[in-house]
């Protein structure tokens, strides 16, 4: 049976050039202005206010889970339907996945079962601390009563849009209306670095924060000392 690719990479011809180029340039690094010119364009081309280039787009979900206070015994409510990799880093904080299956129409999480779950939880007083949304195979989820239900619940919410570049929903950018966005440029994705990812945000102490974390939390000072894992 003929294989159908979830997006095979298409090259110009011009990607060697511009490989040279860096390479010529001397900014073998996780910093420069290949990597600033990259993160700001991506700004331009999403609307997000503050964007930070990393090695993937699990970091990037990974780097939400702290920066929403997610801690050890926390729920938190992830698409159903999606790559391990939605999943994992809620584990990497010791917090426990809570699957909300999907809607017929959109694939991706269903408005109406998180309803219903959070209803219930909230009679118990339990309320997950965040909410992983997938976008799925570039088809946005139905974000407006999602994004209404965890703002009535104080609930989180993180949308897993690593293969929604370029998405839209009702003309809004896909992955724009949570606290945190994540993108993917995996070699199967819209667009690809290989491998790295992006965390959006419009919280520019918050970008920050994620900046200084994906770099080993180096504090300023003229010697190596860390306050923050």
């Amino acid at each position: 049976m003929k294989k159908i690719y979830l997006s095979p990479p298409h090259l110009s011809g011009e990607e060697i050039q511009r490989l040279q180029d860096v390479i010529l340039s001397n900014w073998i690094s996780t910093t420069g202005p290949e990597l600033e010119a990259f993160e700001s364009e991506f700004c331009r081309l999403t609307g997000a206010k503050h964007a930070v280039a990393l090695n993937s787009g699990t970091a990037a979900i990974h780097l939400s889970m702290i920066l929403a206070g997610v801690r050890s015994g926390d729920e938190v409510l992830c698409s159903t339907f999606t790559f391990v990799a939605s999943a994992n880093p809620i584990l990497y904080e010791g917090a426990k996945p809570v699957f909300v299956d999907s809607d017929a129409k959109t694939w991706n999480l269903s408005p109406g079962l998180l309803r219903e779950f959070l209803i219930k939880r909230a009679r118990t007083g339990k309320i997950p601390k965040a909410l992983v949304l997938v976008h799925l195979y570039g088809q946005a989820a139905d974000v407006d009563p999602i994004r209404k239900l965890c703002d009535e619940y104080g609930v989180e919410l993180i949308e897993d849009a690593a293969e929604a570049l370029g998405a839209r929903y009702h003309g809004r950018t896909a992955g724009l209306d949570g606290r945190f966005g994540i993108f993917s440029f995996n070699g199967n994705k819209i667009i690809t670095t290989s491998g790295g990812g992006m965390l959006v945000t419009a919280n520019a102490d918050q970008a920050a924060l994620a900046r200084k974390l994906a770099s080993q939390a180096k504090d300023t000072v003229p010697h190596y000392q860390h306050s923050l894992l």
